[in-house]
């Protein structure tokens, strides 16, 4: 007789090539990298503790591999590498995409962003880079930490679109908090990027911010003018 965690993995890999991987939750995802629990829990069990104790898939993306070892019982160094090594994967495929990407809308970058941003704990800014057609070139990371004049530099905004021959921008953070509502900083941030723009010739199209489970857009909710 088969073990239980073969069992359970052969049964999760039939319902990802039926149904499609984007189908499978959470648990059955990373249960599928972590392949075996322990004597205690089977691979399904711990992926969902794991997801439970660190609150998400992307609240394990920022935990050391000698940490999860260490407070996970049966999250083995290659378990743990194999973790960081398909999020990495997944990183680096996204921000050099192949396929083009044509952002026709706000909710084609939120769907792209929204369950890498959403559960951050620190505010993450990023620029969206587009060709003349809003083909998505590439999504650049800005800053990490509050979103103030002093951590976001226009140079540093618009130094990665001209490097990428980009022809206008869409800017993109998330508020922690779970509410996009912008504040003031990120008001004036904005603006001055906008001002910024103008004069290099490479247009400011928006500004999203990603909540828990919503998003604000400065463009269509009329915060600010960007022509």
């Amino acid at each position: 007789m088969e073990p239980i965690d073969t069992r359970m993995l052969i049964a999760i890999r039939e319902k990802g090539m039926k149904e499609g991987i984007d189908k499978l939750h959470d648990e059955e995802l990373l249960a599928l990298i972590l392949r075996n629990g322990d004597e205690v829990k089977d691979a399904v069990t711990m992926a969902a503790n794991l997801i439970r104790r660190y609150r998400s898939l992307n609240g394990i993306i920022d935990i050391p591999v000698a940490q999860l070892m260490r407070e996970n019982r049966g999250v083995t160094e290659t378990a743990a590498i194999d973790i960081k090594a398909s999020v990495e994967f997944g990183r680096r495929a996204f921000r050099a995409p192949q396929r083009q990407i044509c952002v026709s809308s706000p909710e084609v970058l939120v769907r792209l962003l929204q369950q890498e941003m959403a559960s951050l704990r620190q505010e993450c800014f990023k620029s969206a880079l587009l060709t003349a057609k809003n083909t998505l070139i590439a999504v650049e990371d800005i800053s990490v930490g509050i979103i103030n004049a002093s951590l976001v530099h226009a140079r540093e905004v618009f130094r990665a679109a001209i490097a990428q021959n980009a022809c206008s921008l869409i800017l993109v953070h998330n508020h922690p908090s779970g509410d996009p509502t912008p504040s003031e900083k990120d008001i004036a941030v904005t603006e001055t990027l906008i001002q910024a723009g103008k004069i290099i010739g490479i247009k400011v199209l928006d500004h999203i911010i990603i909540g828990a489970e919503r998003f604000c857009t400065m463009r269509d909710d009329e915060i600010l003018s960007f022509e």
